[in-house]
């Protein structure tokens, strides 16, 4: 697996170098370097660093960063709790993800700021109206930066925590409802503004930093915050444009260099009215989110006809949370329109992302009693080890690593061929795991028929991977215990198949056989390699349960030496399949 793995690192790395240590700028439609070159940004948020959502810590309910401390003080000290943050601040960014990204092919990423790790809440200053300027997020923002200075690549500072919050979905901004939003609180809009100043003065003359994404997705109702609390039919956006302005402004007091990136409201979305006499400074750049929807020419209409009527660079700050499938699509739907993107995240408890934070037991039973399931809270001790060995988990040298993540993003784009997941040599007694299937596109390493989320545009619900663990493509996977890394693929429909590209060692005749269960359906297989048929159609026997496996086999299966695909199909599914074995 490693020689794949890596050579395909090497390629990507070559084929998507970019050097940045020039500053950008919007000229036009595009984003070009000092050498007036078109920049195209492939690059990937660190969601969860300075941000916790609750959804990357699997918790159901109560998802602001606030609020997940508070549950934590209520069983640990406030002692034990800051060495919790300190430990996570200090693991979950690492130059050596840096350097991973790197060389995986992307060539920027995108820093979600909290405004507490730079600065006082506006109601806990000791001076009222004065700025207390805290080191902890600067000091953490510099070595970002360096880090992607020594790998030439660009960081997209972008706030996404503001003073107060600015939106009514909470857990984005950690904005705590019982309190002034920062469109209520003149104080807090007062103290974002002074933040950026802090911010463009310090980097002013800093070209690793790309460009300031001044307000992550404000999503607030102005005109009715009863029936369109989160801004979706705003028709002015007068306040959300009023404040960008300003930011602006005390920017470029400090520093006339860097792009703006700017967000509409509804998540990113409406810039109805905002744009409205056009655009307020040179070097902006117009930032769209998507989620969830077709990746049709359709859903970026509305990108591509802001960039021609205000000739304007677009940018996807955010996308992903989807399979694999859906990411090759959206990234060749956006590079084809020469449409940068910023992945969302990097990491998190899941597998739907290059690298995964592994959970640890003591921290199953705390999210267990969070989420409900049970009533009586863990022990302390418990609760501090298993918060403690989280964090230190987040740390790259404990992430799990997927490499489908990533190749789905950097390399099946703009190629249908597939490429082993693992190099699967048959000789006597070989054995291939199931969910060791190639990597590629649905359709060529893979058939599955439900292939990822689209419920945005088409109002009903899908997952990709219904078991949500190993890879991420459509392939429905499923660990077969809560303590061991063992895996099958389950949820076989009519049709689906899985492809193996296997090296036979010589020419011989195996037997192959295939563990497989049914709890009450009758499933049937079909094996063929390069397209022919290997034997008769197997036919699954109801085993009673779906980890309760038996064996089907195939006799005196002629195999010649050399490189094989060898391909499972679902006949009739309704059937679970664990792993294949050889014998002469």
């Amino acid at each position: 697996m490693k020689k794949s793995i890596y050579g395909f690192l090497i390629f990507v790395f070559a084929f998507h170098q970019v050097h940045a240590q020039d500053f950008l700028k919007a000229d036009g439609k595009k984003i070009v370097n000092e050498k007036g070159e078109n920049i195209l940004l492939r690059g990937i948020g660190l969601g969860g660093w300075m941000l916790q959502e609750g959804y990357m810590l699997r918790l159901n309910n109560d998802g602001q960063q606030h609020k997940i401390r508070e549950r934590i003080e209520a069983l640990l000290s406030k002692q034990q709790t800051d060495e919790f943050y300190d430990m996570w601040l200090s693991n979950h960014t690492t130059k050596a993800d840096i350097d991973f990204l790197k060389k995986c092919g992307f060539n920027s990423v995108r820093l979600p700021m909290h405004y507490d790790l730079f600065t006082l809440p506006s109601d806990k200053e000791p001076v009222a109206g004065n700025n207390t300027w805290l080191t902890k997020g600067f000091a953490l923002t510099d070595s970002l930066i360096s880090w992607c200075k020594a790998n030439d690549m660009y960081v997209i500072l972008d706030l996404h925590a503001a003073p107060g919050g600015q939106g009514n979905d909470l857990n984005i901004s950690d904005r705590d409802p019982s309190k002034p939003s920062l469109w209520q609180s003149e104080a807090d809009r007062k103290k974002t503004i002074a933040l950026w100043h802090q911010l463009a003065t310090r980097y002013a003359n800093e070209p690793t930093v790309a460009a300031y994404d001044i307000l992550n997705e404000p999503n607030w109702g102005f005109e009715d915050s009863v029936n369109d609390k989160n801004g979706l039919g705003e028709k002015t956006n007068a306040p959300l444009k009023k404040l960008l302005i300003a930011i602006t402004n005390t920017i470029r007091e400090a520093d006339k260099k860097h792009i703006i990136v700017i967000e509409g409201n509804g998540w990113g979305n409406n810039y109805n009215g905002m744009l409205d006499g056009g655009l307020w400074d040179k070097n902006i750049v117009l930032s769209f989110h998507r989620y969830w929807n077709y990746n049709d020419e359709s859903s970026v209409r509305d990108i591509l006809k802001a960039r021609e009527k205000y000739n304007v660079p677009v940018w996807i700050g955010e996308t992903g949370e989807n399979s694999n499938c859906w990411y090759t699509q959206a990234v060749r739907l956006f590079e084809t329109n020469n449409i940068g993107w910023s992945w969302w995240p990097l990491k998190k408890l899941g597998a739907n992302n290059p690298l995964q934070i592994k959970s640890n037991l003591n921290y199953n039973d705390l999210v267990n009693y969070w989420n409900g399931k049970t009533n009586e809270p863990p022990k302390e001790s418990n609760v501090y080890s298993g918060l403690l060995e989280l964090a230190t988990y987040t740390n790259f040298k404990s992430n799990i690593k997927h490499y489908d993540v990533v190749d789905a993003m950097m390399r099946q784009p703009f190629t249908d061929e597939t490429k082993p997941f693992k190099l699967h040599k048959i000789f006597n007694g070989a054995i291939i795991k199931a969910v060791d299937y190639d990597l590629g596109k649905n359709g060529f390493a893979y058939y599955d028929l439900d292939t990822g989320n689209y419920y945005i545009s088409s109002g009903k619900p899908g997952v990709g991977n219904r078991g949500g663990v190993y890879r991420n493509d459509g392939v429905d996977i499923y660990q077969d215990s809560s303590h061991y890394e063992n895996y099958y693929v389950g949820s076989m429909e009519n049709g689906e198949w899985l492809q193996y590209t296997i090296n036979v060692k010589e020419d011989a005749r195996y037997t192959i056989s295939l563990f497989v269960s049914s709890v009450n359906a009758d499933g049937k297989i079909a094996l063929t390699d390069n397209s022919s048929s290997i034997g008769n159609v197997l036919q699954v026997p109801v085993t009673g349960g779906e980890k309760n496996w038996k064996v089907v086999t195939i006799n005196k299966a002629v195999l010649k030496k050399g490189i094989h695909h060898l391909r499972i199909k679902a006949i009739k599914g309704g059937f679970t399949f664990k792993e294949m074995q050889f014998a002469k």
